[in-house]
């Protein structure tokens, strides 16, 4: 997966928005101003932080050699994945939307309800 096609996919999700809070190389993806992945476009091998399930993660870290706790992020709550052939495109994507899912259900629901109505 490329930045592009990362940006790409992101922002296909519903009421997902960029910025870049920390420095001007780490792309921060939200949804209603809470972050669900991040990634550091000034690196040539592209990885990307997302939230995981505490359970999901420790098994997907077994499995992968390319998702490890997340880089200084809370390593229970996240995961880093290394973009590269092992996993592909669309695990990855699987990944991006749990985070995503794991914010977009944490908001209250009036917030989701208005995200709803701008699809």
């Amino acid at each position: 997966m490329t930045l592009e096609e990362l940006k790409n996919y992101c922002l296909s999700l519903n009421g997902c928005t960029i910025d870049f809070p920390f420095d001007a190389d780490t792309m921060v993806f939200r949804v209603a101003n809470k972050m669900f992945l991040l990634t550091d476009i000034s690196k040539e091998n592209l990885s990307i932080n997302v939230k995981c399930d505490p359970q999901l993660a420790i098994i997907l870290r077994e499995e992968y050699k390319s998702c490890i706790p997340g880089y200084h992020m809370n390593k229970t709550h996240w995961n880093t994945i290394i973009l590269n052939e092992e996993i592909d495109d669309d695990k990855v994507k699987e990944f991006i939307l749990h985070s995503y899912t794991l914010i977009y259900n944490s908001l209250p629901k009036k917030l989701r309800i208005s995200l709803d109505l701008h699809i």
